[in-house]
């Protein structure tokens, strides 16, 4: 059996979603309660989504005025990829949020799920004029992944944005969002997830290394190694597809300490 095969949820469908909706909400609002515990959060800000199975212009995300701990499954809110919104939203939701997911799931099929943050290492990290730099093993298994997308200021012409974003995206699955932040696009939830923890692990130890003496480099024959290596993570012939197992582990972690996700 593979190690996705073993994955299963034992909560049954409610509100009269499919069984494939129920479980996606279920992953997506797992990933807001797990981040709500690790400080991945900036007042009402930040936005995490994943598409809706079975369609190819939907997705869900967190409605405005709720924190990554309120998040339920009954909460999140359905989208198509040209802004309409298909649920119940008693106050709306973030605008930025729709430019960035809807352009990034219209663009990019592949792509199931995407996270953004605003976390002070990622943000800080994001404003370093050389960004993310090859110090650290955490860092160089990421390198083949990495693409960069420049500051603008708030997003004035949404089309315009959602057009930069995705072209700056390209086939990558992790973008440093210049002066702004992070974001993951990946084909499962638990792939989005783990590549984020891995981003932002990765950008505190490269803070933590130049708030020292000058930082050592590895040779270029260990970074060379090191990102062939990360480039073959999470493929779908290693042995944990679409980061499979670090997601269970994570399911099984918020199952354990907050199962009022679940709702």
């Amino acid at each position: 059996m593979s190690a996705s095969a073993q994955i299963t949820n034992l909560h049954p469908p409610k509100h009269g979603y499919s069984p494939e909706e129920w479980e996606a909400r279920l992953e997506l609002a797992a990933a807001y309660r797990l981040a709500a515990r690790f400080g991945w959060h900036d007042m009402l800000g930040n936005h995490f989504s994943l598409r809706v199975p079975g369609t190819t212009d939907q997705y869900l995300i967190n409605p405005l005025g709720l924190f990554f701990e309120e998040i339920t499954a009954s909460s999140l809110v359905k989208l198509d990829t040209r802004g309409n919104v298909l649920s119940d939203a008693p106050h709306g939701i973030n605008k930025a949020g729709e430019v960035i997911h809807g352009g990034i799931y219209a663009a990019r099929p592949d792509v199931n799920a995407a996270m953004h943050l605003h976390s002070a290492v990622g943000a800080g990290v994001s404003a370093q004029k050389d960004g993310l730099l090859p110090i650290s093993q955490n860092a160089l298994i990421l390198m083949s992944r990495i693409r960069y997308h420049e500051y603008g200021g708030p997003a004035n012409n949404a089309e315009e944005e959602r057009t930069a974003l995705a072209r700056d995206l390209a086939d990558g699955s992790i973008l440093f969002l210049r002066n702004h932040g992070t974001l993951t696009a990946a084909r499962s939830m638990g792939e989005a997830f783990v590549l984020l923890g891995r981003i932002e692990r990765a950008c505190e130890i490269q803070l933590a290394a130049q708030a020292g003496s000058a930082v050592h480099f590895p040779t270029q024959d260990a970074i060379d190694r090191t990102i062939a290596i990360g480039a073959r993570m999470y493929a779908d012939s290693s042995h944990s597809p679409r980061a499979a197992l670090e997601w269970a582990a994570f399911r099984r972690k918020i199952d354990r300490e907050d199962p009022g996700y679940a709702v």
